[in-house]
């Protein structure tokens, strides 16, 4: 435990820089491999100004930051008090790849709200994000990412957060997939009195693929963490979690739960699940499940002798099966906007 592990936020900038994309032979991407989707980094992607369609949390927001095809409107600091903001992560291109990196800091004592967004036109591009987030103490921060890019790309969301004492954390992802989209978040937990949420959804329909990584390392007494995901893979779509809990020495009364479900519609969809717990400490209250299956078939026949259609049958029993982590966002406006984009993928993917 005392190993000096690589900054993931390093290896992932490298990158665009010649270092080795990832393969099926890392541990942490053996379901998706970079290496094999990509093939080699393709060119730099132009400037492009900002195009004009609305992002997922369109008019949420007390200030935006926009980054286009890796270039930002604004600057690479971001301090937050007690406010909302929003940032949207917009690659408008084909063929080409680029870097965005943001820092993000919440002042202590501070409660922020940030509004997440990766949207994309064009296909055949490699988008990479690094993000630094860093709350002070006694801080609060609710982040909320929707992921909605085409099928064709490869988008790539690296994330290091650093908790303060007595902070709070949470982070619910959306993910719609692309060729191969991956969400990574790695938390810090100081323990002394911090509480922490990482929830996701992925809804998959296509030849799609949605890869949800987390790893939250608990360093410090009396710290708590909530993980709760689901997925809903249609077609030939591939769904990926990993979601590593770690207790350190010394970490004593930690209390970290993890839950991963997901829903199979189609006999040619794959989901490939890794919850993993590892404790170094003692006295610790800590558990994971998972579960991969169909929908309910006694449910799907009830609704359909009341005279629902099969697909809006699907839709209805899959909107509640994923309804619980959207109805666990605390800022409301942020929840509506969520729930409206997962209602029409989960139409779009039911059908």
């Amino acid at each position: 435990m005392n190993a000096v592990a690589p900054n993931p936020l390093s290896k992932a900038a490298g990158w665009m820089n010649g270092q080795a994309l990832p393969t099926r032979r890392d541990e942490s991407f053996r379901w998706s491999d970079m290496a094999r989707a990509l093939r080699a980094v393709p060119p730099a992607s132009p400037p492009s100004v900002a195009p004009g369609w609305p992002g997922p949390f369109e008019g949420l927001a007390d200030r935006e930051l926009i980054f286009v095809n890796g270039y930002e409107t604004g600057p690479d600091l971001a301090l937050l008090g007690s406010e909302t903001l929003a940032v949207r992560f917009i690659a408008d291109t084909v063929d080409t790849a680029h870097l965005a990196r943001l820092k993000i800091e919440v002042m202590a004592g501070h409660a922020a709200l940030l509004l997440e967004s990766y949207e994309g036109r064009g296909q055949g591009y490699f988008a990479n994000t690094v993000l630094d987030i860093e709350l002070g103490e006694g801080a609060t921060l609710e982040r909320v990412a929707v992921l909605d890019e085409p099928e064709g790309a490869v988008s790539v969301s690296t994330a290091v957060v650093r908790m303060g004492a007595e902070a709070r954390y949470a982070q619910t992802v959306i993910a719609g997939g692309a060729k191969l989209q991956r969400h990574e978040t790695h938390l810090h937990h100081p323990g002394l009195g911090a509480r922490a949420r990482l929830d996701g959804i992925y809804l998959l329909g296509g030849a799609r693929h949605a890869d949800i990584t987390t790893a939250v390392t608990h360093e410090g007494l009396e710290g708590e963490t909530s993980q709760l995901t689901k997925g809903v893979v249609a077609d030939a779509a591939r769904g990926v979690f990993q979601g590593k809990i770690v207790v350190a020495h010394g970490a004593d009364k930690t209390d970290a739960r993890m839950r991963h479900d997901a829903i199979l519609l189609s006999d040619r969809a794959e989901v490939d699940a890794k919850p993993e717990l590892l404790i170094y400490a003692d006295d610790v209250s800590c558990a994971h499940g998972n579960t991969v299956g169909a929908l309910d078939e006694e449910a799907l026949f009830y609704a359909r002798s009341r005279g629902i259609p099969a697909a809006a049958a699907r839709t209805l029993l899959t909107q509640a099966f994923v309804a619980e982590v959207v109805e666990r966002i605390q800022h409301e406006a942020a929840a509506a906007a969520a729930g409206a984009w997962v209602e029409r993928r989960l139409e779009a993917i039911s059908a």
